[in-house]
C-alpha cells in the first residue's frame, strides 16, 4: 500500500554501539518511567507493555527492525478469496512449558482477544470466524474484505490453549481488575525470553529462552526490569551505570546524558499523537459543575477548548522544542495529504466568546484526568493545559495519577470513566483507517470493536460510512481522499484537539548496540551488549 513508503521514512532504524558479533552472555538492566502491571498480553493495548511482553508471546506475523511485516508464528499466509484469509503455522514451535503451537492455540486466543474484558478486541473483529482446518492451518472468514486484517497481529500474542485452561485463565484480566489473576503474574509464550519471577511495581526478571525457535540476535541471559518513576533517579541510576538503558530521558536532561562519556541519548521521530478528548456521549458528564447537561455536546464548547491552547508554548517550554505540533490524529509519516491541513490558531479571546455564545460566560467546572508516567512529560503538558483553560474561565480539577489506575479508570473495560482527558496513540498499523475506526469510530454496537479506544464518545454515521470505505479501497490516491474526507469531518465537529507528536528520547550506555524503531518500542532480543 502506499502508505509503506511514508512509514519506512519515518520508522528509521537508529543503531548504537559496536558492530561485533554477539559477546558472551549478558544481563540488561532497563528502566522506564511507568510499571508493567499484568503478564496478561489482553489486559493493556499499550505500546510499553506490547513491548515487554513481546519478549515472552509472539504473534501470528512479526514487524522487523523497520517496521516491515515478515512472519511470525506463521510462516505464510494467502487470500484464497476476498474474504478468507489462510494462515499456515510454523511447525516445531513450543511453548515454553514444553506445549507444541498448533491452530487450537489461535483459535482459543482468537476467542479470548474478544472476550469481555480484553483491552485488544480490536485485533479481531467480532464477525470473524477463525477456523481450524488442521494443527497447521487456521482459516479466517470475513464478512467483508479487510486488506489489512492481519496488521495488527504482530501485537496480538498467542497463548497456550492448555495451559491457560490448567490455570483458570481462560478469560483476559481487565485492567480494572483488584486482583490479579495467574495469567497477569506467570506467562508462557514462545518468545525470545521467559519470565523467571514478575513483582508489580518493583522488578521483573526475564530469562533467555534456549528452546526459542528463531536463532538468537542478542547476547543476554537475562533482563532486570525495574520501573522508575522519578525522573531525576532514572537519570542518576543511568549515569552512575545501575542501568543499561532508560527511556523517556527527561527533555531536560538530554543534554547532560549526552555529554557523559558512558552514555548518549538516542532520539528519533516518533508515530504517536498526544491529544486531548472530551467526553461527548454522556447527557451530563460525571466529572464537572454543570448539572443536567453536557457542555462538551456543544460544538462551540469544544472548539473554545481547541482555540485556547497554546501549542507553541506547549513546543517550547514543556517539550523544549522536542515535538511536532499536529492539526491530526495522526503523524504525517502516515497520512501523505496531512499537509493539506492546519491548526486552528491559538485565540484565547476567540474561545472566552465562543464559551460566552455558548451559554457558559463565567465557564465552568471539570475534571480532567491525566497519566503521570506513560508520556513525555504528560502531567507537566496537563497542567500547561490547565492554565490556559483558566484563561478562558474553566477551572479545571486536575486528576494525575500511574498509568496503571490512569488506564483502569479511562478504558473500556473501567467504563470510560473521564469527562475530559490526555492521551497518547500510535496506530498499530501504521494507518489512518486505525486511527479512523479504533479512536474515532461510533461505540454505539456493542457487537463491534469499532470505537474500542473512543474514550470521548464522539460518533459521526457519515465519518463511519468512510472508514467502512476506505478499509476495501484498493487505489492508494482515492483512498488517501477518503481519509482526507474523513479527517475534515472531525475537523469540522471539533472532535479531538491533537496536539504533538512527541520525540524519541532514550538514555542508553555506549556499550549496548540498540535497534530504535518509531514505534517506540524498546525490543532487547535485538540488543547487544559489551561484556
Amino acid at each position: 500500500m502506499s502508505l509503506r513508503q511514508s512509514l519506512l521514512a519515518a520508522a528509521t532504524v537508529t543503531m548504537l554501539g559496536f558492530a561485533v558479533a554477539p559477546a558472551s552472555a549478558q544481563t540488561l538492566r532497563y528502566a522506564n518511567q511507568g510499571d508493567l502491571k499484568s503478564l496478561d498480553p489482553y489486559t493493556l493495548n499499550e505500546s510499553t507493555t506490547h513491548a515487554h511482553l513481546g519478549q515472552v508471546y509472539e504473534g501470528l506475523i512479526a514487524r522487523d527492525k523497520d517496521l516491515k511485516i515478515i512472519p511470525g508464528l506463521a510462516e505464510r499466509w494467502e487470500t484464497p478469496e476476498p474474504t478468507r484469509w489462510r494462515f499456515h503455522l510454523r511447525k516445531g514451535v513450543k511453548f515454553q512449558n514444553g506445549d507444541p503451537f498448533t491452530a487450537d492455540d489461535v483459535v482459543f486466543s482468537a476467542d479470548r482477544a474478544r472476550a469481555k474484558g480484553s483491552n485488544v478486541q480490536a485485533r479481531i473483529a467480532a464477525d470473524v470466524k477463525v477456523v481450524k482446518v488442521d494443527d497447521n492451518t487456521v482459516d479466517f472468514i470475513l464478512t467483508s474484505p479487510n486488506p489489512i486484517l492481519h496488521y495488527q497481529w504482530d501485537t496480538w500474542y498467542i497463548m497456550d490453549k492448555k495451559w491457560a485452561e490448567a490455570n483458570n485463565a481462560t478469560a483476559p484480566t481487565p485492567a480494572a481488575a483488584t486482583t490479579p489473576s495467574f495469567a497477569s503474574l506467570n506467562a508462557n509464550g514462545t518468545g525470545a525470553f521467559t519470565v523467571e519471577s514478575h513483582q508489580p511495581g518493583v522488578k521483573t526478571v526475564f530469562k533467555a529462552n534456549p528452546n526459542w525457535w528463531r536463532k538468537p540476535e542478542h547476547n543476554l541471559k537475562e533482563i532486570v526490569f525495574t520501573p522508575i518513576g522519578s525522573d531525576a533517579t532514572r537519570v542518576a541510576a543511568l549515569l552512575s551505570g545501575e542501568v543499561d538503558i532508560m527511556e523517556p530521558v527527561p527533555t531536560q536532561d538530554i543534554g547532560r546524558v549526552d555529554s557523559t562519556p558512558t552514555t548518549q541519548v538516542m532520539k528519533g521521530p516518533e508515530l504517536r499523537t498526544i491529544f486531548l478528548g472530551m467526553d461527548q456521549a454522556r447527557d451530563e458528564l460525571l466529572y464537572s459543575n454543570i448539572k443536567g447537561k453536557n457542555p462538551f455536546k456543544d460544538i462551540k464548547v469544544r472548539e473554545a477548548f481547541f482555540k485556547a491552547i497554546d501549542i507553541e508554548l506547549i513546543k517550547t517550554r514543556v517539550m523544549r522544542g522536542l515535538s511536532t505540533p499536529s492539526a491530526l490524529m495522526i503523524a504525517p509519516q502516515l497520512f501523505p495529504l496531512s499537509k493539506d491541513f492546519t491548526r486552528p490558531k491559538f485565540d484565547p479571546d476567540g474561545a472566552k466568546k465562543l464559551l460566552t455564545e455558548a451559554g457558559y460566560p463565567d465557564g465552568f467546572q471539570v475534571t480532567m484526568d491525566c497519566p503521570n508516567d506513560r508520556y513525555v512529560n504528560d502531567a507537566t503538558i496537563c497542567q500547561a493545559v490547565v492554565g490556559m483553560l483558566a484563561r478562558i474561565g474553566v477551572k479545571v480539577d486536575l486528576l494525575a495519577q500511574p498509568k496503571a489506575q490512569y488506564f483502569a479508570k479511562i478504558l473500556k473495560p473501567g467504563g470510560y470513566q473521564s469527562s475530559f482527558y490526555l492521551l497518547g496513540w500510535t496506530p498499530g498499523t501504521s494507518d489512518s483507517h486505525n486511527v479512523l475506526y479504533d479512536i474515532m469510530g461510533c461505540r454505539d454496537d456493542p457487537k463491534s470493536s469499532r470505537g474500542e479506544a473512543n474514550v470521548a464518545g464522539y460518533c459521526n454515521k457519515k465519518m463511519d460510512e468512510i472508514t467502512d470505505k476506505v478499509l476495501v479501497e484498493p487505489d492508494p490516491a482515492k483512498r488517501d481522499q477518503l481519509i482526507k474526507e474523513a479527517f475534515e469531518i472531525a475537523a469540522k465537529d471539533y472532535a479531538y484537539i491533537p496536539l504533538h507528536q512527541q520525540a524519541l528520547a532514550w538514555g542508553v550506555s555506549k556499550k549496548l548496540k540498540v535497534v530504535q524503531r518509531a514505534d517506540n518500542q524498546v525490543l532487547p532480543y535485538w540488543m547487544v551488549k559489551e561484556p
